[in-house]
């Protein structure tokens, strides 16, 4: 998860964040120079694995997060995880300016991206150069900065699709994209899990340590976002098919909800969409979206099934490619949030025209599932249906499970 750095990089983290009176060029310069000392470091694994490898075995179990996490009186738990996210974001953040310096130029000198990468630039020299944490009146104010840096990049996702859509005709190396994304996508994922976790530790949530809920329900989750999902499809078609759950309904364990809440939701969107625009001459007479859940020692399954006339064979792995809509041409009236909020509901009164968009949401939604250690998955039949299979392991140490 984090970087070893040494003294030499830290040193030069420390010219850069400390001279925040130096001209632009002169800051860019010594962060291209800590950079590409960063980049001519042996590579044994790639960067997402290099910054998850000091993490745990599964977020909920690490020895470090269940100490931090520990309620004490004192609040001393509060401080040490204020300690510890203070020496590891800036590198996170570090790592994901230089992605997107190694972005191709006229992608990268595009206004929306190149605003997302300032956004990231900003947060590094903020975070950067905050004072060292000693008590609780410093960890206050750190938490209000993290408030306010979530605020601030809650439309990043949003401003990505935007972005890359504009740029797309200009881009003729898709893995590179691709690999970009999906890294800067989870990175930013990881960032915000570990960010909400802390500000989560002030709460007196039930059944909630941070934001790990122990008493996790894949079924009420299911219910919830279908309802939401079902809101946005009858404000956009006036119309919408009804879903059943079946199988292991009444399990619960201990899990991370908020990456969920975005998989289920555009699962669940695209199965609603599917199945009213292929039986919109039925009326209120559509077949029902079935949901099965599947639960077992090591992992838990969640399949999502439709009658929405499936997809053609030769476009199944495109709809799990960035931009690709099968909604024809980009939206103006794409879904405005994406993941803008990491832990809040969805509005709970949606406008209509935000069941499709810029071609994000399955790849995301795929981007998520293997971070956290799962898969997501697609079987579908031409002129019957598709079912979306979604596999995450438990949080355990029984088994291999996620690194944040």
């Amino acid at each position: 998860m984090a970087l070893h750095l040494s003294a030499r990089h830290f040193s030069c983290v420390k010219v850069l964040t400390r001279r925040a009176s130096l001209d632009s060029a002169t800051s860019v310069f010594l962060f291209r120079r800590f950079s590409e000392e960063l980049h001519t470091r042996p590579r044994e694994r790639d960067t997402s694995e290099r910054e998850r490898s000091q993490s745990v075995t599964a977020f909920y179990y690490q020895s470090a997060i269940d100490q931090a996490a520990a309620k004490s009186p004192d609040k001393s738990h509060i401080l040490r995880s204020a300690q510890y996210l203070s020496k590891e974001l800036p590198v996170r953040i570090a790592h994901r300016i230089a992605g997107f310096r190694n972005l191709p130029f006229i992608v990268g000198c595009n206004p929306t991206i190149l605003q997302v990468h300032e956004l990231y630039i900003r947060a590094f020299h903020i975070l950067s150069n905050f004072p060292v944490i000693t008590n609780l009146q410093g960890e206050e104010k750190y938490s209000d900065t993290l408030r306010q840096l979530l605020d601030d990049h809650k439309d990043v996702v949003t401003m990505l699709a935007e972005g890359f859509a504009q740029v797309r005709k200009h881009i003729t190396d898709e893995n590179l994209i691709r690999t970009f994304l999906d890294r800067t996508l989870t990175s930013r994922l990881g960032i915000r899990m570990l960010a909400e976790h802390h500000l989560s530790l002030h709460d007196e949530k039930p059944n909630h340590v941070g934001v790990v809920n122990i008493a996790f329900s894949p079924r009420r989750l299911i219910e919830k976002k279908a309802q939401y999902a079902k809101s946005l499809c009858e404000g956009k078609y006036g119309n919408a098919p009804n879903v059943v759950l079946n199988g292991h309904l009444n399990a619960t364990f201990p899990y991370i909800q908020p990456p969920l809440d975005y998989i289920l939701t555009e699962i669940l969107k695209n199965s609603f969409r599917a199945t009213v625009e292929t039986h919109s001459s039925n009326g209120y007479n559509m077949p029902e979206i079935v949901v099965t859940i599947a639960n077992n020692d090591s992992d838990f399954v969640i399949r999502v099934s439709d009658r929405g006339g499936g997809l053609p064979q030769k476009l199944v792995q495109k709809a799990f490619e960035y931009n690709f809509t099968t909604a024809g041409a980009v939206r103006e009236d794409h879904d405005g949030g994406l993941f803008d909020s990491f832990v809040a509901s969805p509005q709970s009164t949606p406008t209509p025209g935000k069941m499709h968009g810029y071609g994000f949401g399955l790849p995301t939604a795929r981007a998520y599932a293997n971070y956290l250690g799962g898969s997501l998955t697609m079987e579908t039949m031409e002129g019957i249906g598709t079912d979306v299979y979604l596999r995450l392991g438990h949080l355990d140490s029984k088994s291999e499970s996620f690194r944040i």
